[in-house]
């Protein structure tokens, strides 16, 4: 190995990974995105955007009565979401709670931000737990006749760079910890 050789290969090893700008916070109906993105963005000083806020009216009522959303409704939503994410200012971050049940939903919106910013926090829940939390969760407009859909629906993101999956029935306050412990190496 020449000298050049050395000086290419320590200033590959030595160089920092991207700190990431943006997290999502994904998983089916009732794993807890909206309690995890909150209390995950009070702990980092982010912007907390809640994905459902950002669905049309037409899609809200589809899934009040029980209709599964298909890639055609979710394309407007998930073209705004990423509008979000790369209109984000240069060192404020943001935690965006988004279903991402589609590894191509998860893609679209990673090309929202610069390559390597952009993590996922995947809270990984079964079934039986979902439908029971979603069952006891009063006036959400998301019908429990859609939870087996949502598990139909997902392409689970565990080969993916810069996903951290977690136990989605831990209590809140550890899953918020891991997260952080995950982000503590490529924060500053």
């Amino acid at each position: 190995m020449t000298n050049t050789d050395s000086a290419i290969q320590a200033s590959i090893s030595t160089a920092e990974p991207p700190k990431p700008q943006a997290l999502v916070v994904m998983g089916v109906s009732g794993c807890g995105k909206s309690s995890v993105a909150q209390m995950l963005a009070a702990s980092l000083g982010w912007t907390l955007h809640e994905g459902d806020a950002y669905h049309s009216a037409e899609s809200v009522r589809k899934m009040q009565a029980g209709i599964a959303l298909t890639d055609e409704d979710r394309g407007s939503w998930l073209a705004h979401l990423s509008d979000i994410l790369a209109t984000a200012r240069a060192g404020s971050g943001i935690v965006l709670t988004c279903s991402a049940l589609k590894r191509k939903y998860r893609d679209r919106l990673r090309l929202a931000q610069p390559a390597g910013a952009l993590g996922f926090v995947f809270l990984d829940l079964d079934y039986a737990t979902a439908l029971q939390r979603v069952q006891a969760r009063p006036g959400h407009f998301f019908s429990p006749d859609l939870v087996a859909n949502q598990f139909a629906t997902l392409e689970r993101p565990d080969s993916e760079a810069a996903v951290f999956g977690i136990d989605a029935t831990l209590v809140l306050p550890e899953i918020v910890r891991r997260v952080n412990d995950w982000l503590a190496p490529v924060q500053s």
